[in-house]
């Protein structure tokens, strides 16, 4: 590649993440509601994928909307917790998984996540597991940790898995 190539594919980069930064800032605008809240990423994502990463932990029952509440709730706290630069990564993993296009290329998943079937986001969740691209690994083990840490903090959940809490210590 000679250097006028190279000049003009950086331009064309340049280009193209300029015109995908105004469409994701423009995207976020559009999907606020008309109470003027912004759209929860988070909470949407986790909500599909936590089922698929607890498994039977997250029984079927009356109660589940109520644990998958709990369950984000805990991970926007684990987030929170996070030092700014972690937070800003973390925030980018799931924009990026809540928007139409990047979410369809990188998880193969085409609808919004609460119209996702489990079987398609168990595929996809196992893709990014075993993915040679180090950079699908981390954000599966992200999602993972995130998940099952918040499921495992919560002692609603804590008799379901025989665990009696924490020791008193004085």
């Amino acid at each position: 590649m000679n250097r006028r190539k190279f000049i003009k594919a950086g331009l064309a980069g340049t280009a193209v993440l300029a015109v995908g930064g105004a469409w994701l800032a423009w995207r976020e605008l559009r999907e606020a509601d008309e109470d003027g809240v912004r759209r929860d990423p988070i909470g949407t994502v986790v909500t599909a994928v936590a089922p698929a990463l607890l498994g039977d932990m997250l029984s079927r029952d009356a109660h589940r909307p109520a644990r998958l509440a709990r369950v984000v709730d805990g991970v926007h706290q684990i987030i929170a917790a996070f030092p700014a630069a972690t937070r800003h990564e973390i925030s980018e993993l799931f924009g990026i998984l809540d928007t139409g296009l990047p979410r369809r290329m990188l998880t193969g998943i085409g609808v919004d996540w609460p119209h996702a079937a489990d079987a398609d986001i168990a595929v996809f969740l196992d893709r990014w597991r075993h993915s040679r691209i180090a950079l699908l690994q981390s954000g599966y083990f992200a999602l993972h940790d995130l998940v099952l840490g918040a499921w495992y903090a919560d002692p609603a959940n804590w008799d379901a898995i025989g665990y009696a809490g924490p020791p008193n210590v004085e």
